[in-house]
């Protein structure tokens, strides 16, 4: 049996092998067709609606081009290939909108894939001599070849960015993968950057800062996140069946059905007013210059959210379910620990690259704390929010944008 070809808009013909291919057929991974790679950013750009199941497939066909480019053994790279296949059958409706919550009431991420790896795939991966649990390392990042698809250069985050930056239009997600690749070496130490390649490398940390505003953290994404989270909260106060555990079984369409059908009014309004695009607006949108930044350093799990939002919308005069918070954590130090090698020695990547105290900064200048609520609460909600969260007035410069 030939190799199955799929056309890719990244990556151009992409081969899977025969060996993969049941494990592409199987229902976990096709689960992914309908699991949006964005969650609610098509809510900001109207192409945004690629899926998990694309994004598997690509970090796939560049797993491989990897595995060949180290000279890894036949058994080694079919590993790789099967662990960067499945590295994403854990994540729940609308990817990372879903992730505060299984956190908070499951206490695992969508790394966590142990379970979904032994139940669902255990049986196809036994012929091909791979166990599970090695497929899980790799994902987890606790495995000898995790730095291929879990680390600082890694084809994961290459797929991610390039297709996020093709099916957005945003101009910044441009990483050359493959002279990436070329110029990377793993070691039993771990992988090592040709010279050659520290461009590369830099183009890909660029990338990651430039898409984190005007992508992965815009605004209104951000607020179809929480209402999203708001509209499963108030659904799981009714006791659905299954619980938690069943929603996040679900893809992005079984779940909004859900939702829009619960017992709960308040869920049935949320995922009426997404599929509506009828959003909440912005009270407060804060950088670290206007708050105890301390105090907000790791973020905020999404019922200490709730529990603030209740006692803003008490202070504002209007209900809890008019007030969102949203309160991420404050990017670390964004670094890659990797070694780059040059005619004369092996030196860290921080001594070739002085642009990365410089992205760090940025990174930091990024970070916004939000608070969201109905347009008629706006004022009353930045008062409150401000004297309960300590948020500094705006200057008058600020309040240009």
């Amino acid at each position: 049996m030939s190799p199955k070809i799929i056309k890719d808009p990244v990556h151009g013909y992409v081969e899977v092998d025969e060996e993969i291919l049941p494990i592409l057929d199987a229902p976990a991974i096709q689960r992914l067709r309908y699991i949006r790679q964005l969650g609610f950013s098509y809510l900001v750009y109207p192409g945004a609606n690629h899926t998990r199941f694309e994004h598997s497939v690509g970090t796939m066909h560049l797993a491989g081009v990897a595995c060949r480019q180290f000279g890894l053994a036949d058994e080694d790279r079919l590993l790789v290939m099967i662990a960067a296949l499945l590295h994403d059958v854990g994540h729940g409706p609308f990817s990372h909108a879903s992730e505060p919550l299984m956190e908070a009431r499951l206490g695992r991420t969508h790394d966590d894939i142990a379970g979904i790896a032994e139940e669902q795939f255990g049986a196809l991966l036994e012929p091909l001599g791979i166990n599970p649990s090695e497929v899980c390392a790799i994902v987890k990042g606790s495995h000898r070849l995790s730095g291929i698809i879990h680390g600082d250069l890694d084809v994961d985050r290459m797929d991610y960015l390039l297709r996020d930056a093709y099916y957005t239009g945003a101009p910044y997600g441009t990483v050359d993968a493959h002279r990436l690749i070329r110029n990377i070496h793993l070691t039993p130490e771990g992988i090592v950057l040709d010279e050659n390649g520290v461009s590369a490398a830099e183009s890909l940390l660029i990338a990651r800062t430039l898409m984190r505003p005007s992508v992965y953290y815009h605004h209104v994404s951000r607020i179809g996140e929480c209402m999203f989270q708001l509209a499963v909260l108030a659904h799981m106060a009714t006791g659905p069946a299954g619980g938690l555990e069943h929603i996040c079984a679900l893809d992005d369409g079984e779940c909004m059905h859900e939702l829009k059908n619960s017992k709960s009014p308040l869920a049935r309004k949320m995922a009426g007013w997404l599929y509506e695009r009828r959003l909440y607006k912005r009270a407060v949108y804060a950088g670290q210059d206007r708050v105890n930044a301390a105090a907000f350093q790791t973020g905020w799990p999404v019922e200490r959210a709730r529990e603030v939002a209740g006692e803003i919308a008490g202070r504002a005069g209007c209900q809890p379910s008019d007030v969102l918070v949203d309160i991420p954590p404050i990017p670390g130090e964004m670094s890659l620990e990797v070694q780059v090698k040059n005619r004369h020695a092996v030196v860290g990547f921080a001594e070739l690259s002085p642009s990365l105290q410089t992205l760090n900064q940025t990174r930091r200048e990024q970070w916004r704390l939000g608070i969201y609520t109905l347009p008629g609460y706006r004022d009353a909600v930045a008062d409150a929010a401000a004297e309960i969260l300590h948020i500094k007035k705006p200057t008058r410069q600020d309040t240009l944008f």
